[in-house]
């Protein structure tokens, strides 16, 4: 049981020491986001520049634009609401190599409630040029992430969490290829981030209930892996999506988008629903706003009737 946030601040350690020019920004959040570990061994490499986000993705342009490879690390919900414009305009116009790592993204936030809940960030970021979105799935992959996107030029959205969750087991990550976790013929999963784990439980129980689910970890929502899901709507027949964030903009649209062009087929979006969050414990208000394998293996039972 690991935290995204936490393998992300173990990657950022193995990245440092072997490139010099990995360099670290924060905004005076580094023990929540982790990069506490990479400031404290690489103290001229890190920069705390306070509570002061839209500056920082300024700086790590500039940092950019000089050659090195800056993370630039704040709340998700700080991270692309507070500074979009600035991520807009001297990151992704000018398509420089920043990489975006934001943590406490989601419902599972908790107890900080709407205000610190990211339900949009993946909408915000997947709507600009340039912009890759990649969001992992249990820790291992997201030490994956890091070290993939260290190594492709231009800049990326690393949408990282605050709760431990569990660990999939071993699976390749490849940037845009997502990853068959199931296969099925009844109806298709497709799922990212903390939501990966919820599907994968949902599969399991309509198993017992007859009926056949295909599991797809779409852990790269910029680029969409159209090819996998298109294969997955042409197996199934039905596709079901699933995401801790809005139904607006996120995986559930870009699925969308993509099978409306080449396979339409029925399908539900797993989500919250035009809401903001609020505070309370993560799996009461996973529960509460219907993103459970209960809820998931419902809307299954549903379309498969």
């Amino acid at each position: 049981m690991i935290a995204t946030r936490d393998a992300y601040g173990e990657a950022l350690l193995e990245l440092g020491n072997a490139n010099e020019d990995i360099v670290v920004l924060d905004a005076d959040l580094s023990g929540s986001t982790r990069t506490s570990k990479f400031a404290k061994h690489f103290p001229g490499r890190f920069f705390d520049i306070g509570i002061a986000e839209a500056n920082m993705m300024g700086i790590a342009a500039g940092l950019a634009s000089s050659g090195k490879i800056p993370f630039a690390s704040t709340f998700a919900v700080f991270a692309t609401g507070r500074c979009f414009d600035q991520i807009r305009v001297s990151i992704a116009y000018a398509n420089l190599n920043v990489k975006i790592a934001a943590t406490h993204a989601g419902i599972t936030v908790g107890e900080d409630g709407a205000s610190h809940q990211a339900l949009e960030d993946i909408a915000l970021m997947r709507s600009l040029p340039n912009m890759r979105v990649v969001v992992p799935s249990d820790a291992a992959e997201a030490r994956k992430a890091v070290a993939a996107i260290a190594r492709e030029a231009g800049p990326f959205y690393l949408r990282l969490g605050r709760p431990k969750i569990p660990a999939l087991g071993e699976q390749p990550f490849k940037l845009g290829k997502a990853n068959m976790l199931r296969e099925g013929s009844d109806i298709a999963i497709i799922a990212t981030g903390y939501m990966v784990h919820e599907a994968l439980k949902a599969a399991e129980g309509l198993q017992h209930a007859g009926i056949s689910a295909e599991v797809l970890n779409m852990h790269t929502i910029k680029p969409l892996d159209k090819k996998a899901a298109v294969a997955a709507a042409k197996g199934a027949g039905r596709v079901i999506t699933c995401e801790e964030h809005s139904t607006i903009g996120g995986l559930g649209s870009a699925v969308a988008e993509a099978l409306s062009q080449e396979y339409p087929v029925p399908m539900r979006i797993i989500g919250t629903r035009d809401t903001f969050g609020e505070s309370g414990k993560p799996d009461e208000l996973l529960d509460k706003y219907g993103l459970t394998a209960a809820h998931i293996a419902a809307a299954a039972k549903e379309m498969v009737r």
